[in-house]
């Protein structure tokens, strides 16, 4: 059999050819930030693209005292520069490095790279076309709050999400900051980027990408707000169908203090519910719909659920249409050998694998490769100038000392900016 070229591999069944990440050979510079870009620069990494962060200057990065992790964890398979982004010289070697880049991930809040002397339209796609310039902001950048400060739980407060959430009778309540940072945010920013590299397939151009988490949390809701206009979620917050207010679609504590999560919609599955909780619909005294019965069907599932234990609950709803299922935590999960996976199953050219273990015969559903130290579980950080210039090697043909040096702990062109500025002018 003659050799395959290097996109294709075994993964499973040896008669099944497999293709290489679909990021194979995309190359991606991330500056430095918190949630929401590094995790558009994690999905990247996670299906192939290299990776590579920018982080500030660090005076102790290239010395035998390397600098301890930043505190982005977010860090799977990348690695690090440091750079001196406040020096002509730091500055030059950005725009040097980006005509060897596909992506660019910008974190900051609006007008930070055009101070840097980085604006992306300008200045980086005239330096290199091809390039796909993603920008991650939290509110959005035309709107009233752009040069405000925020975090996620403000952005899905004026994206009208965090109004929505939350018990009759009690104040909003944010689900930690998924809605906003990741799901809002990383996530659609990492959609925007996978449009614009289909669209350079197609004319051979890059372009700025720019997401927020406004417009990305509003989107996502996008179910609810409609349904806000019909009485499955119109009347008051917690007393909906789907946000606590149904017995039927809720959670409920069991006797060993764990907790079992009930998403009987239907009537079939509600009836396979009342079935396993061995309780008869004429105990329920009307029709489970009707709201009047919603306090006495909660009170009576508070109490048969607290009759036996989480396992015994699973022992009884396994396998069942009832949609009854334990409320898992991490540490059940990590502890039953649950194993992490890509977010999205590619059949014939999947992403990385995350669990460790033999880079053969895994499932697509699995990834490709060995896997990662601690299984996606654990996340040790990445110190500041990590394994970057590696990459800088790889991509471009760097070394120290003739393309760059290091000063005061972050990286800057060797060939000084006077210099530079004369030959441009021949």
């Amino acid at each position: 059999m003659a050799a395959l070229p290097s996109r294709y591999y075994f993964i499973g069944d040896l008669d099944k050819m497999v293709q290489s990440p679909p990021l194979q050979g995309m190359r991606v510079l991330e500056f430095a930030g918190l949630a929401p870009g590094p995790f558009a620069g994690m999905l990247l990494a996670d299906y192939g693209a290299t990776v590579l962060r920018v982080d500030r200057a660090h005076p102790s990065a290239h010395s035998a005292n390397p600098p301890t992790p930043t505190a982005d964890q977010l860090t799977r398979r990348k690695s690090s520069i440091t750079v001196n982004t406040k020096t002509a010289d730091g500055v030059a070697l950005i725009k040097k490095l980006v005509q060897n880049v596909d992506i660019v991930i910008d974190p900051f809040r609006p007008g930070v790279l055009e101070k840097m002397g980085l604006d992306p339209t300008t200045v980086l796609l005239s330096l290199n076309p091809r390039l796909i310039i993603a920008r991650m902001t939290g509110f959005r950048r035309d709107g009233k709050y752009r040069d405000m400060a925020g975090h996620d739980i403000n952005y899905i407060a004026v994206s009208g999400v965090l109004s929505m959430l939350g018990r009759k009778g009690e104040k909003p309540y944010a689900p930690g900051n998924l809605i906003g940072d990741f799901a809002g945010g990383g996530a659609v920013c990492f959609m925007g980027i996978l449009l614009a590299l289909f669209q350079r397939e197609r004319t051979g151009l890059g372009q700025v990408v720019e997401a927020n988490m406004v417009d990305g949390s509003a989107y996502m809701a996008s179910m609810p707000r409609f349904a806000a206009k019909t009485p499955t979620w119109g009347a008051e917050r917690g007393t909906n169908m789907l946000d606590g207010g149904c017995p039927y679609y809720d959670t409920y504590e069991t006797k060993d203090g764990k907790f079992m999560a009930v998403g009987a919609l239907e009537p079939q599955f509600f009836a396979a519910l009342l079935e396993g909780l061995g309780i008869s619909e004429a105990e329920i005294d009307g029709d489970r719909l009707d709201k009047a019965t919603w306090s006495a069907q909660k009170f009576l599932y508070i109490r048969r659920f607290k009759e036996r234990t989480r396992s015994e609950w699973e022992a009884i709803f396994d396998g069942t249409d009832a949609c009854c299922t334990p409320v898992l935590s991490q540490n059940d999960l990590e502890s039953g050998g649950f194993d992490q996976r890509p977010i999205v199953t590619l059949q014939n050219s999947p992403g990385l694998a995350l669990t460790e273990g033999a880079a053969e015969g895994r499932s697509a559903a699995e990834g490709q490769g060995i896997g990662i130290e601690d299984s996606g579980w654990d996340s040790k950080g990445l110190p500041p100038s990590q394994d970057g210039e590696d990459v800088l090697a790889q991509w471009a043909g760097w070394s120290r000392g003739r393309h760059y040096d290091v000063k005061n702990g972050g990286l800057e062109l060797t060939e000084p900016v006077q210099k530079r500025s004369s030959q441009a002018k021949l």
